[in-house]
């Protein structure tokens, strides 16, 4: 039977808090010095059995991403300048565009598709998600895929 890995990517929200605190326990042994498993999982809550179960299947998004493509999928609002705004923030982030595309404005509203690189220089993507998100105008942000 062969070992097929599935992948998922869901809002912070979705995930259960043992796998929040898993993360907080790997950050906290990435950044502390001299720091050991049992006093991070202390520090955060958790047991070291939880820690050691799953630190291996959780990570931030951004942490996997450099060297991948990531797709959007961006519902928004057909106003000037917000495309711009849009495109700006992906720019402050140095992730390289590879295709854009914008359907036809339905009821003032249009959907995009962006593709982006995200290369050795490029920001915390979750990060960029979120200015985007914010965006006046924005409706939602979607990953549509990561390759």
């Amino acid at each position: 039977m062969e070992d097929k890995s599935k992948y998922f990517v869901v809002k912070q929200k979705a995930v259960p808090e043992v796998l929040l605190k898993v993360v907080e326990a790997k950050k906290l042994l990435e950044t502390e010095r001299a720091i050991t498993v049992q006093e991070a999982t202390d520090k955060v809550g958790i047991s070291r059995s939880s820690f050691y179960k799953y630190k291996d299947d959780i990570f931030p998004f951004y942490d996997n991403t450099k060297g991948k493509t990531v797709t959007l999928v961006v519902q928004m609002d057909d106003e000037q300048g917000l495309l711009s705004d849009l495109l700006h923030v992906v720019a402050v982030y140095r992730a390289n565009i590879l295709t854009i595309h914008q359907s036809i404005p339905v009821n003032g509203v249009a959907t995009l598709t962006l593709s982006v690189e995200v290369r050795d220089d490029t920001g915390n993507v979750s990060s960029m998600i979120e200015e985007i998100e914010v965006l006046d105008g924005i409706h939602y942000v979607k990953i549509l895929a990561r390759e």
